[in-house]
C-alpha cells in the first residue's frame, strides 16, 4: 500500500485529512526544510511541495510571489528533490506530493525526473497543466516508479468528462472548489456539498477539496464534506507576512507557519 493510500485508510471513519502546501525553497533552503520537517508534528497528514516555476498560471499572487522568492534563493527541480530526500531522512510515514507545472519536468527529462522523484521519497504528482488527453507524456514513467498522478476536478468538469478525468487519476482526487486562480476567493458550503456526491458516484478514491480553503473553520467544513482539505495560499501568506523588509526569514518564521498549521489541524480534529 502506498503512503497516500495508507494515510487515508488510517483516517477513514474518523476525520478528514489536512493537506498543507508550501513552495520549496521559500524563502530559503534552510527555512523551507525546517518548516517541512515540522509539518507532521503540527498536524499535516499529507504535504504538498510546490515546484518553483516562473509562470504558475493556476496560482494567484501569493504563490506567484512565493515562487519568485524560491527561485531567487536558488530553487531548481533537482534541489526540490534534494529537499524531499532531506525530509525523508527523518520522516518516513507522511506522504509527499509534488505540485507544479510540466515545463520544468520536461526540461529535466520525464523519465529521469520520475526515477529520481520516487527514489527521493515522493509519493504523488499534481501537474496542473497536463490534462488526461496528454497523460501519455508522463503517466507511463510515473506508474513505473509507483508515483500517483493526482488529477484536478473543477466545478466545470461535467458528467461526460468526469469519468475520463477520474480514470487517469490515482492516490486521491483534488477538487478545485472555485473557478479561477488560487487564493482569490473561498468556496461555499452549498457548492461543495452539491459537487462532492456527484464526484463520488464515479470513483472510490478519496476526494480532497482545495483552492478556496483559507481558515480553520473552512478547512474543517471541507474535510467534513470531502475526505480532506488542502490549504496553500493561507499558509504562504503567513510565511510571507513573517519575513523582513528584504524578504528574509526572521527568528519566528518557522514557528508562525507551524502555529497556523496547528490551528487548522485542531479545528479539523474538533
Amino acid at each position: 500500500m502506498s503512503r497516500i493510500a495508507a494515510r487515508f485508510a488510517s483516517l477513514k471513519g474518523t476525520r478528514g485529512a489536512l493537506i498543507t502546501y508550501l513552495q520549496a525553497y521559500d524563502p530559503d533552503p534552510a527555512t523551507s526544510l525546517a518548516i517541512l520537517r515540522g509539518l507532521p508534528g503540527a498536524g499535516a497528514d499529507i504535504i504538498e511541495v510546490g515546484m518553483p516555476f516562473t509562470d504558475p498560471m493556476a496560482d494567484g499572487p501569493s504563490i506567484q510571489l512565493a515562487a519568485q522568492r524560491a527561485l531567487k534563493s536558488g530553487a531548481t527541480l533537482s534541489r526540490t528533490l534534494a529537499l524531499v530526500r532531506d525530509f525523508r531522512a527523518e520522516e518516513t510515514a507522511t506522504p509527499i506530493v509534488l505540485m507544479g507545472y510540466y515545463n520544468p519536468i520536461l526540461s529535466y527529462g520525464v523519465a529521469s525526473f520520475c526515477v529520481e522523484a520516487a527514489s527521493s521519497g515522493v509519493d504523488g504528482l499534481i501537474i496542473v497543466d497536463v490534462p488526461p488527453e496528454e497523460a501519455d507524456e508522463i503517466e507511463p514513467d510515473a506508474k513505473a516508479q509507483g508515483l500517483d498522478l493526482i488529477r484536478l476536478v473543477a466545478p466545470t468538469t461535467d458528467d461526460s468528462r468526469l469519468p475520463k478525468v477520474l480514470a487517469a487519476t490515482s492516490g486521491f482526487v483534488y477538487y478545485v472548489s472555485i473557478l479561477g486562480i488560487t487564493g482569490t476567493r473561498s468556496a461555499s458550503r452549498e457548492s461543495m456539498a452539491a459537487e462532492i456526491p456527484r464526484i463520488r458516484a464515479h470513483t472510490d478514491l478519496p476526494i480532497v477539496i482545495g483552492f478556496g480553503i483559507r481558515t480553520p473553520a473552512q478547512a474543517a467544513e471541507a474535510a467534513g464534506i470531502g475526505d480532506g482539505a488542502a490549504v496553500g495560499t493561507a499558509l504562504v501568506d503567513v510565511l510571507a507576512g513573517s519575513l523582513d523588509e528584504h524578504g528574509r526569514a526572521k527568528s519566528d518564521t518557522v514557528r508562525r507557519v507551524l502555529d497556523a498549521v496547528r490551528a487548522l489541524a485542531e479545528e479539523i480534529r474538533r
